[in-house]
């Protein structure tokens, strides 16, 4: 029998993504990620903007603090980390060097 494949059961396999601001990266192999979603309240309808931290891991350090990253579910890799970096999005900029007055 062939076996035939609906959209439903492919979404249903597909693992979690989401996207957010990298707010450590001081740990080998880790970050912290905190991810803002809005949504509006329940009774009053305004937006409330609600925040989390995931911790991620990252096998080559390639992300660092104030990039935008997107990252996926994955197996439990220890106490907290539950996701993996799949993708830096956008880099941060740098911020630029102030000049030293020198003591003369």
């Amino acid at each position: 029998m062939a076996e035939t494949s609906s959209p439903q059961a492919e979404a249903a396999g597909r693992r979690k993504e989401v996207i957010g601001m990298v707010v450590s990266s001081r740990m080998q192999k880790t970050i912290v990620v905190q991810v803002v979603r809005q949504k509006g309240h329940g009774f009053y309808g305004r937006v409330i903007s609600q925040a989390k931290k995931f911790y991620a891991h990252d096998e080559k350090n390639e992300a660092h603090v104030g990039d935008f990253v997107r990252l996926e579910e994955s197996r439990p890799l220890s106490k907290l980390k539950r996701w993996r970096l799949k993708e830096v999005i956008r880099k941060a900029a740098l911020a630029p060097e102030a000049p030293v007055a020198e003591a003369s």
